[in-house]
């Protein structure tokens, strides 16, 4: 790919151009963290046979600690390796949208967009927020966040479904106990080289005013757009630009990555032989559930994974569960989609 990357005729078709030099990073990256791991491995090593010469405990100790580290970020890496799915390594929407319970709810989607807001951070993802639908009271309705990154769909694809919280509710005066419910949907950003047709005749485009917290920022025209495309039902809508020509353009786009997630889990469906589609937000339908009260306890209702420590997990400490998550998905051959979708 080095020797492809000189050649002087490789920009005469700019798409295969950028796509080379898109993989030749991505294979770089790969074998530099590699490299880097095994580099590591090795000085702690001698590190630990130093200690013990030199009868040196703490240096044995923070060598010892340092190959925990290691191990986790090797584990971290092998599961990275599985991401081979079509659209992997592509970056991503993320919807989040409350569920039945009102308030409540809306309150609990705001704290997941905050959590996985701070888990992109952690990784390093820039993140844009499309669109968001206030709460009447607090929170939030919806909102769409564009993460933008290197695997950014493929770690976060086995975060759809609902998720259940469980808390003594702050909006409640008798301090009672509340179950709250909010879903996250996933899909993936379409580049250059697939290529999704729309009948525009199947869609139906409206125009509104922005919703948001007001003040100089709050938009007085209806420049936010709202594209439903009427075969499949599938409801898109972007307020982020001023301008209404600019917001349509990528509402445009988020329904071309909605139709080629469609495709994308209907081919996975088949090869796992189960019908998995959009469910109600409720009862019966969570992947995961965060209990504040009366115990403190974030469980994977898929992987068995949990954590003793929602307020971590709420804060972006995600990659335990996500890294469980893809594994039993590999292991179940969810990823044998066809080569040959786009």
């Amino acid at each position: 790919m080095n020797n492809k990357a000189e050649d002087p005729n490789l920009w005469n078709d700019s798409t295969e151009a950028q796509k080379l030099m898109r993989e030749r990073q991505n294979l770089d990256e790969a074998i530099s963290g590699v490299r880097a791991l095994e580099r590591q491995l090795k000085d702690n090593i001698e590190l630990i046979e130093l200690g013990e010469e030199e009868g040196d405990a703490d240096v044995v100790k923070e060598a010892e600690d340092a190959l925990k580290g290691l191990r986790a970020e090797s584990a971290r890496r092998q599961v990275e390796a599985m991401l081979s799915g079509e659209a992997d390594g592509n970056d991503t929407y993320l919807e989040v949208h409350s569920g039945a319970g009102g308030t409540e709810s809306q309150d609990w989607a705001n704290m997941l967009l905050r959590m996985y807001s701070r888990w992109a951070e952690r990784q390093g993802y820039k993140i844009e927020l499309l669109e968001i639908h206030d709460g009447e009271e607090a929170g939030i309705k919806s909102a769409t966040l564009l993460v933008k990154g290197h695997n950014a769909y493929g770690w976060l694809k086995t975060e759809s479904g609902v998720h259940r919280l469980v808390r003594i509710s702050p909006y409640d005066s008798n301090a009672r106990r509340h179950t709250s419910f909010s879903s996250i949907w996933v899909y993936p950003v379409v580049d250059d080289s697939i290529q999704i047709d729309i009948n525009e005749s199947d869609c139906r485009i409206d125009t509104y005013r922005s919703s948001g917290a007001g003040g100089q920022h709050v938009n007085t025209t209806d420049s936010a757009v709202r594209i439903t495309h009427m075969p499949s039902g599938i409801v898109v809508q972007c307020q982020q630009e001023r301008s209404q020509h600019k917001n349509r353009a990528k509402a445009w786009d988020m329904l071309r990555a909605r139709l080629y997630e469609a495709e994308l889990k209907k081919r996975e469906d088949a090869a796992n032989a189960e019908a998995a589609s959009k469910t109600d937000i409720g009862w019966g339908h969570q992947i995961r559930s965060y209990v504040l009260q009366p115990y403190q306890l974030v469980k994977d209702l898929r992987t068995g994974v949990e954590s003793t420590a929602p307020s971590d997990v709420l804060d972006g400490e995600l990659n335990e569960f996500m890294e469980a998550a893809l594994a039993h998905r590999v292991a179940g051959g969810a990823d044998a989609v066809v080569d040959d979708l786009a």
